[in-house]
């Protein structure tokens, strides 16, 4: 089946399949460079970069494929205060960092007035900075709470827009209606949205993923995060297969045509199980980058999955390395906040609905 890549908005279900199923190198650059061009004429060859601060492994959830999970008793605690995050901001905004994403797990400890509090002070302390949450499901309270201390942006995964491979993954308790509940409340509230799945988790299909692709064009998030699923021994599903690389840049690719105003990260995961993974999902449209921030004693701490990268890298490392391999990949890392492009009548440019 020949695909026209550039009539992106109306692919079929069926098509979807058969970029996703299929094994075709010929095809796949040619989709890559579709891609590529999509992203090229919107952002250019700007790379934005984001300073990731992962402030608390302390989980209350017990979700089955992640390493912070609350039933992992092996793993070791831990807690960033207000001021040692703070001292991160101070470091990653001399390396040129003008958005700090704060990532943890829903850790009760980081109650809204802690959170609030931590957001007020980074706002106060760099006022040409975004902020960006990644503290998981809360009440509609809660996240204008987050956005009235300065909070812009927030990042929550849908994970898998199937309820019943949601419930696959999730324990009892956990409800995808919640999730999605969540995802509209931050949108009505105005921030910058961001969500995305795992590629390959188990169970997942063909059909779940483009399920989730649908979803996606139903939410019209700011921001899309994809990575591959990556195992950990610790779960209840250490053994299961990880994702693929191949599939993981052809979704990059299928999203960067459908959501072309969309900042897309390369993520660490794709550095992880391949060692040019990152260059290759900017080149398969992906446009942000997020070098790590937090300390380097916690790092390996952080542990969602096995054999990440860059867990024992100072903030200057991370950032240096990445500059150079954005640069060899033919991009150029941007010290910007890096928002969502708007067109002239204030809407995201060619914004592709269901």
């Amino acid at each position: 089946m020949y695909i026209a890549f550039d009539r992106a908005e109306c692919f079929s279900d069926e098509e979807l399949a058969e970029i996703l199923e299929r094994h075709s190198e010929e095809e796949d650059m040619r989709l890559f460079h579709r891609a590529d061009e999509a992203r090229r004429h919107y952002y250019g060859d700007d790379v934005y970069i984001r300073g990731l601060i992962e402030f608390t492994n302390v989980c209350r959830n017990n979700c089955f494929y992640c390493g912070i999970r609350s039933g992992n008793a092996k793993i070791k605690r831990y807690r960033l205060e207000r001021e040692e995050i703070l001292a991160c901001c101070q470091e990653g905004y001399g390396l040129g960092f003008r958005t700090f994403v704060l990532q943890g797990g829903e850790d009760p400890y980081f109650s809204d007035k802690r959170i609030c509090n931590i957001v007020s002070a980074i706002r106060e302390c760099f006022p040409d900075c975004a902020v960006t949450l990644s503290v998981g499901e809360k009440e509609r309270e809660s996240y204008e709470a987050y956005f009235e201390a300065g909070a812009r942006r927030y990042l929550l995964r849908h994970e898998t827009a199937s309820e019943a491979h949601y419930k696959k993954l999730h324990p009892a308790g956990m409800r995808l209606d919640n999730r999605k509940r969540c995802l509209y409340d931050l949108k009505e509230i105005g921030y910058q949205v961001g969500s995305g799945f795992m590629v390959g988790s188990p169970f997942q299909t063909t059909q779940n993923l483009i399920a989730d692709v649908r979803f996606l064009q139903e939410l019209m998030p700011d921001m899309i995060g994809i990575g591959p699923y990556i195992s950990h021994a610790d779960t209840p599903f250490r053994g299961y297969k990880n994702g693929t690389l191949s599939q993981t840049l052809r979704l990059i690719a299928i999203l960067r045509l459908l959501f072309p105003y969309a900042l897309i990260p390369a993520t660490t995961a794709l550095g992880t199980i391949h060692p040019q993974g990152r260059e290759l999902g900017l080149k398969a449209g992906a446009n942000v980058v997020m070098p790590n921030l937090s300390p380097a004693g916690v790092r390996k701490l952080y542990n969602l999955y096995e054999n990440k990268i860059c867990t024992g890298e100072e903030a200057a490392q991370c950032r240096a390395g990445l500059e150079r391999r954005v640069e060899e990949a033919g991009y150029r890392v941007v010290t910007a906040r890096g928002d969502v492009k708007y067109d002239a009548q204030g809407g995201k440019v060619i914004a592709q609905k269901v």
